[in-house]
């Protein structure tokens, strides 16, 4: 099976575990109630798929890694893998944080942390991870794409995530413009866990579970940001923490 096939089964499996591990994380560590992650309707993300699609290949690097002891080896590339999903992640976020004006996730108050994106802790997870995939998913790899290539109806499943997928991609990046326009105006980031928290909170007063189209709260999507400005831009000013973008006139006096 030729490379480009197994990458597009490394990200469909990646994406989907790696949905079904921030899940689990939400719920017991973190907002402490089920939470779809991400922007995504389905349940996949996509910077997880792509992490495993990075330790796939650096995994080959392990030859390539100095020293003579196997276990050194190791843990350089351990090292390794988790800095290059530290530094994919990293990139990840500006590109929303600038392109889209929303921030997918948020570490300000973790120590350690770069422009909240990433930190030390998250990065430890990473290394942690990667040896979890080294020791219990990569030897098992090319033995699943045997068993995939000779069960066609998983092929198919395949094929049908992707399906959905791509138009998961187009309705949720239609959202994320429209947030993108509105957050313009006021030269803004939105926080995406935020806002969807609290969607979640009015939803609740009205008694309604909603797991998918976690960003739906039954309003227009202008009503929904402008309550989310007014609730926390007082607060974050105060604390120093409202992330706001330069304004075109900013830039252009800069740059003169």
């Amino acid at each position: 099976m030729n490379l480009f096939l197994t990458l597009a089964f490394l990200f469909c499996i990646g994406s989907v575990l790696g949905w079904g591990l921030e899940v689990i994380f939400r719920r017991f560590f973190s907002a402490h109630h089920w939470v779809n992650p991400g922007f995504l309707v389905g349940p996949y993300l996509p910077l997880y798929g792509s992490s495993l699609c990075v330790l796939y290949l650096l995994a080959m690097l392990e030859p390539l890694m100095p020293g003579d002891s196997p276990w050194l080896k190791k843990i350089l590339l351990f090292v390794v893998m988790a800095l290059a999903i530290t530094a994919l992640e990293y990139v990840a976020g500006m590109i929303f944080i600038h392109g889209m004006k929303i921030k997918l996730w948020d570490y300000s108050d973790r120590w350690g942390n770069v422009k909240g994106i990433i930190c030390p802790l998250f990065t430890f997870f990473w290394l942690v991870l990667s040896a979890v995939y080294y020791f219990l998913i990569h030897p098992h790899i090319l033995s699943a794409l045997h068993w995939l290539a000779e069960n066609l109806a998983f092929s198919f499943c395949i094929g049908f995530f992707y399906d959905i997928f791509l138009i998961d991609v187009g309705y949720s990046t239609h959202l994320m413009v429209k947030i993108r326009a509105l957050a313009a105006e006021t030269n803004i980031v939105v926080r995406v866990e935020e806002l969807r928290e609290d969607i979640h909170q009015a939803l609740q007063k009205k008694n309604v579970r909603r797991f998918f189209f976690p960003m739906h709260g039954g309003v227009p999507v202008r009503e929904m940001l402008d309550q989310y400005v007014k609730q926390h831009f007082s607060r974050e000013k105060s604390q120093g923490k409202w992330i706001r973008l330069p304004s075109k006139k900013a830039k252009e006096k800069k740059s003169k």
